[in-house]
């Protein structure tokens, strides 16, 4: 998808079906911090993610946890961005009553998208869907644009702040050379080393696993 899509619904979008390693649909929308566009971040790491509806309870305590932690997410240079079918005055409405009732400033931008066209141009709704009922779904994207990461979760589960948290540290983590992230990794722990593709590291490793399970250096939080 190379133009930019409009929240507006000025051109419509079909459902991509993205994976990892596709560039991140660009796009421009109104937010609750004014006009956004993806492309703006470049140069560093976004997580979009979207959420069902505004004055949800799964969704508040999701907003809450994010609100909340939007500070570890910005020592990682990370902005967050979040999107909804719901108009702008609505999400507005919903920020006034977390600050008052939970005492947090949701400060990242929340998008509308009542048209769905940003939800479909993500995959994250199919073509023919109304609503966006089922769509919890979150988009790691690196500085270039590129989507890294992404996960998908039913409208009665919340996301866990902890594990995005940690699985941005992975990713960049191992982008600082070719090493690899092993099961529940946690900054300073030790990364795995790329296996050696030769028969003679094959044969001459000491123990069994040695020549493709080995640990490297320890991986730093950014």
């Amino acid at each position: 998808m190379t133009d930019t899509i409009k929240a507006d619904g000025e051109r419509a979008a079909p459902c991509a079906g993205l994976r990892i390693g596709d560039g991140a649909p660009d796009f421009s929308a109104r937010s609750t911090t004014g006009d956004v566009r993806l492309s703006d971040y470049r140069g560093r790491w976004l997580i979009l993610f979207s959420h069902p509806a505004d004055f949800t309870p799964v969704c508040t305590t999701e907003f809450v946890a994010l609100a909340e932690a939007a500070g570890e997410f910005e020592a990682r240079d990370c902005a967050l961005m979040a999107l909804s079918v719901d108009s702008l005055f609505s999400h507005f409405a919903w920020l006034r009553l977390i600050r008052d009732r939970y005492d947090v400033e949701v400060r990242f931008p929340i998008v509308e998208d009542p048209t769905l066209v940003i939800g479909r141009a993500y995959g994250m709704v199919a073509p023919n869907d109304n609503d966006s009922a089922t769509v919890r779904t979150t988009f790691f994207i690196d500085p270039s644009g590129v989507i890294r990461a992404m996960t998908c979760y039913p409208a009665n589960v919340g996301r866990s702040t902890p594990e995005m948290l940690r699985t941005l540290d992975a990713l960049q983590a191992v982008d600082n050379g070719p090493v690899l992230a092993p099961a529940n990794w946690a900054p300073g722990e030790a990364l795995l080393a790329q296996p050696d593709a030769s028969l003679d590291t094959v044969f001459s490793a000491k123990g069994q696993t040695d020549w493709f399970m080995k640990e490297t250096k320890r991986g730093a939080r950014k």
